[in-house]
């Protein structure tokens, strides 16, 4: 399967790069803080720029495909999912389960979505609709929530200002709202001299978050004495092995899809939880281990389920 194996290459070369950060980390390149440096400028400069160059080029009809049904409902539920087990076992606070419930849900579209939709199913747009669902609901939620339980405040004043300090939902907010106006005149509203610098600063984003999430691996050891290692298999079998099951009987049941949307839904259900999350954790400093941990193990084992898919529905 010529498919499988381009998308196996976009694995490693995530690995490469989470790599280079960890060598990086290792001889003290940049310093105790470039670590820092490198999740805030891609949570406050270059995410922002790669969300508004990936939306603004899409069509409408493709950002709010009715696919984006299947991965809202998928992740919602297993969201829920982990709140109810962390109630009931692992009994962690507001911030730790908000970690935990973006550890089950949020999806990596752009750095492993992209090649995977690219190489496996054929079509790197069917990851936009996941990407609307993340920055336009699940992201804002979810920073609200740690915004409030870190600093200790919640008002109706606080959650209407939350969007403000979003820069990556005003990203993909700018993004839809261009491709929204580009697909009533006609063109492609934004010039080329105004588009280029954008996308270049976007196109950081993914090895930044890679590289710091590669710097936080030094000197630490995934499961051990101070994680959370209940937590943290129970977030990477709702992500990769619930989740998909999930989005198939949605896709199969509700939305009576079939054929490559069925397969497109499934697959993209199963891949691992972004890099985001820890650049998220980071950014509130809460939660970190957690995050880191729930990322790696969940991008090792991705790959073992998409092959599974891949048998089964390809």
């Amino acid at each position: 399967m010529p498919g499988l194996l381009s998308a196996m290459e976009g694995f490693f070369i995530i690995g490469v790069v989470i790599a280079v950060g960890y060598v990086a980390a290792r001889f003290h390149i940049g310093g105790p803080s470039a670590q820092m440096v490198l999740n805030k400028f891609s949570f406050f400069v270059s995410t922002p720029c790669l969300m508004f160059a990936i939306l603004s080029k899409q069509r409408i009809s493709v950002i709010f495909h009715p696919s984006i049904i299947v991965a809202f409902f998928s992740a919602a539920a297993v969201g829920l999912v982990f709140v109810i087990i962390n109630a009931v076992s692992l009994h962690m606070d507001a911030a730790n389960t908000t970690i935990g419930v973006l550890n089950s849900l949020y999806l990596n579209s752009n750095n492993i979505g992209l090649p995977v939709a690219t190489y496996i199913l054929g079509n790197p747009t069917l990851v936009a609709p996941i990407l609307v669902m993340q920055q336009a609901i699940f992201t804002p939620i979810s920073l609200t929530v740690l915004d409030a339980s870190t600093t200790g405040r919640l008002s109706l004043k606080t959650i209407a200002k939350q969007p403000l300090k979003q820069p990556i939902l005003i990203g993909s907010l700018g993004g839809i709202l261009v491709s929204a106006i580009s697909a009533g005149v006609g063109h492609y509203v934004i010039p080329d001299f105004v588009f280029k610098p954008i996308d270049m600063i976007g196109a950081s984003a993914v090895p930044m978050i890679l590289m710091a999430f590669g710097m936080s691996l030094r000197g630490s050891r995934p499961f051990g004495k101070e994680t959370n290692r209940r937590a943290t298999l129970t977030v990477v079998i709702l992500k990769n092995l619930v989740m998909p099951l999930i989005a198939f009987f949605l896709a199969w049941f509700v939305m009576g899809f079939r054929g490559a949307e069925l397969y497109g839904c499934v697959v993209l259900a199963a891949l691992p939880t972004g890099q985001n999350v820890y650049n998220y954790a980071a950014r509130y400093n809460v939660g970190t281990t957690f995050a880191r941990d729930g990322i790696l193990v969940s991008t090792v084992t991705s790959p073992v389920v998409i092959a599974l898919i891949a048998i089964v529905l390809g």
